[in-house]
């Protein structure tokens, strides 16, 4: 899979370093250089890429007016490279793949690359499940219906109440009470706001049985439930925090940081 790429800063010296950088990385195509925000929308609409490294700071249009520009067209994954950690925020509220600081560390772009990878592989499965669901709502649309069905039982198999065994008492926690599990070993610590439960299980078994739309990990050892968190607080790094419903902050590891792109708008 080649990653159709273009690179847009008004710094030559920033394209010129970060060409560098992505030709170790054999699956990456520059397909075009531009040098301001303008140059961009026209290269992406003309060249319609999968990805684009997008500089914040620029001169007339900047990083965000370019993604605004391109509202009425398929536009590809973005990352954004800037000299200033102050815009983290607003680069997962533009939906952004990652947001990059100056002068790039080659060990985060892989990161940022792996992520890349990631999301092109979800979008063109999709893609081809668009295409198969076309294909059988023509020859066969009764396959489509029932798929439909399933689907609807499928979004309903995920816990709604979970069984603790605590201090010698089972304690029936309501799954949407529940504000964030933190992993001990083979014990989960839960959290509810108001109370804290010991369940002896193991994370990943546990996430098997919350439906992932709602309960994310956001770093290794912690899930959140997303439907209670009320604010996002950037910090260093592109790392922010999250704060929740009962006042307590949880912090995102930076290879969890495209959850946050899930709740912002």
């Amino acid at each position: 899979m080649t990653i159709r790429t273009i690179l847009v800063d008004d710094e030559p010296l920033a394209i010129q370093g970060l060409r560098l950088r992505l030709e170790k990385h054999e699956d990456v195509e520059i397909i075009d250089t531009c040098s301001n925000g303008r140059e961009a929308i026209r290269s992406i609409k003309t060249h319609k890429p999968d990805l684009a490294f997008l500089d914040i700071q620029m001169p007339g249009f900047d990083g965000f007016s370019v993604i605004q520009g391109l509202m009425e067209v398929e536009p590809p994954l973005f990352v954004f490279v800037t000299a200033f950690g102050d815009h983290a925020l607003r680069a997962f509220e533009a939906k952004a793949v990652d947001y990059l600081m100056k002068p790039v560390e080659e060990d985060r772009l892989a990161d940022t690359l792996d992520r890349v990878r990631e999301r092109l592989a979800e979008k063109r499965g999709a893609e081809e499940v668009g295409r198969l669901k076309e294909v059988l709502a023509e020859v066969a649309p009764e396959a489509v219906d029932v798929e439909g069905v399933e689907d609807a039982h499928s979004s309903n198999r995920y816990e709604k109440l979970i069984n603790i065994k605590d201090r010698g008492q089972i304690f029936r926690v309501d799954v949407d009470s529940i504000e964030k599990i933190d992993a001990a070993g083979d014990y989960m610590c839960i959290y509810t706001g108001d109370n804290t439960l010991i369940l002896r299980e193991t994370m990943k078994d546990l996430e098997k049985r919350l439906d992932p739309r709602r309960f994310q990990r956001v770093h290794r050892s912690c899930i959140v439930n997303l439907d209670l968190v009320r604010q996002v607080k950037p910090h260093t790094n592109g790392e922010c925090f999250l704060v929740l419903e009962s006042g307590g902050t949880v912090k995102v590891s930076r290879s969890y940081r495209d959850v946050v792109a899930r709740f912002v708008h």
